[in-house]
């Protein structure tokens, strides 16, 4: 084989080695391209009982219902459509209604979602209470704060 050969022939099988990773990644996120579903594009789309998902939005006001110490029910809306979601576990500290929220789990019926996993989201104003302290402490908090 002569050189002008081997240099060819390498261009090629990298070419294909490059194309080949393009498309098993483009394969392997055909579906979770968005990190979750809004629960108006649940209503468009055919529910997979007991299949993993995210779902995300906002904590309806009034919805949010404590059954025992660990266990909870509430709405995630997206101000278009609401999910009843049912929880069992520990609730994030920045939980609460009208919060944004984002969770995992799967459905049981078309109507309620078992979550297991529940993130909580913040502003880019929030900052934790003991980061304020620590600020105040020395003389670095600025009344500007929220």
């Amino acid at each position: 084989m002569s050189l002008r050969f081997q240099r060819l022939l390498l261009i090629l099988l990298t070419l294909v080695i490059i194309l080949s990773a393009v498309l098993l990644i483009l394969y392997n996120t055909r579906e979770n391209v968005s990190y979750f579903y809004t629960p108006s594009e649940i209503d468009k789309l055919d529910i997979v009982i007991n299949e993993k998902i995210r779902i995300g939005g906002f904590i309806e006001n009034d919805s949010f219902n404590k059954i025992s110490s660990s266990s909870f029910k509430f709405k995630i809306t997206d101000e278009k459509a609401s999910i009843l979601v049912t929880f069992n576990g520990i609730l994030p500290d920045l939980f609460r209604e009208g919060q944004g929220a984002v969770i995992e789990g799967v459905f049981v019926d078309n109507d309620n979602f078992n979550a297991t996993n529940v993130f909580a989201k913040h502003d880019e104003n929030y900052m934790p209470a003991s980061i304020k302290e620590d600020l105040k402490d020395t003389g670095y908090w600025n009344k500007k704060y929220k």
